[in-house]
């Protein structure tokens, strides 16, 4: 591939790969189970998620823009940090997105679960409602969740009748949570596009649908503060509503220090070699 660096040319043959095999097996099913990383809570989240939900996407829509920006922001900054300090960079923000969305959902979990700890529920129960399978495709659906629930209440003995609406509506809130899971390379890209902006501030960058210039040290900035936005309010701006907006930020946000603290110890013993 021409224009590219060995790095990103290398990233972007794995990220395809994995997509290949995801809709080539079993629709998907099987690439999801292992792969994309699931909320701690779920019986199908295993340590290798961490990572592997790095290679992960959801659609076409989601790898062409993920790879076309690796193609251009990650060229230009493995370019100018060498190929060693930008995969530690690239694979560090995609930690930090780990770290920021899982947060983000244990807040969200944990939040519910603060409605309904008066019941004294065991957390053997909690565990089963929160695993309850009530997708439906894309969405979790209440009615489907609500034939799961009652089930599992019978199994353990718990008294059906506590379940008023602010209960249940609790409980659905937790399961959502649980089964909730990451897909994608945005974190990680996320990082790199904060190094871009740090090592090339003056630089101006568009988005597709606003042809208008802007300085990268604004318009980095300016997406990291909408990604927030969205996560707290719900409201989405340029990206689908299922998007984890705070592992845009948590990747964003790693890259900068990681790219802070390079700069600060560039002659001294701690500076990366090429």
């Amino acid at each position: 591939m021409r224009g590219i660096t060995d790095t990103v040319k290398h990233l972007i043959i794995i990220n395809v790969v994995m997509f290949i095999g995801t809709i080539a097996i079993q629709n998907g099913a099987l690439f999801n189970a292992w792969f994309a990383l699931y909320f701690p809570e779920n019986d199908l989240f295993q340590p290798w998620q961490i990572f592997t939900h790095m290679f992960m996407h959801g659609g076409v829509t989601h790898i062409l823009f993920n790879m076309f920006a690796l193609w251009m922001f990650g060229t230009a900054v493995e370019t100018q940090l060498g190929s060693k300090k930008f995969l530690f960079l690239y694979i560090s923000a995609g930690l930090g997105a780990v770290l920021f969305q899982l947060a983000y959902y244990y807040y969200d979990f944990y939040s519910a679960y603060q409605s309904i700890a008066d019941l004294n529920m065991s957390s053997e129960l909690i565990h089963s409602i929160a695993n309850i399978n009530a997708s439906d495709g894309m969405f979790i659906r209440g009615e489907l969740f609500e034939q799961g629930l009652y089930p599992v209440l019978n199994e353990f003995n718990f008294n059906r009748s506590l379940i008023n609406q602010q209960v249940f509506d609790a409980l659905f809130d937790m399961n959502v949570t649980s089964n909730s899971r990451m897909v994608g390379a945005s974190g990680c890209i996320m990082g790199i596009l904060a190094a871009f902006g740090m090592m090339n501030p003056e630089a101006k960058l568009m988005l597709i649908f606003l042809p208008i210039p802007i300085k990268a040290k604004y318009f980095i900035p300016g997406i990291i503060l909408l990604d927030i936005i969205s996560a707290l309010t719900g409201q989405s701006f340029f990206s689908p509503s299922n998007t984890a907006y705070m592992a845009h930020v948590g990747g964003a946000i790693t890259g900068f220090l990681i790219m802070w603290y390079w700069k600060k110890t560039q002659f001294n013993k701690n500076r990366w070699d090429r």
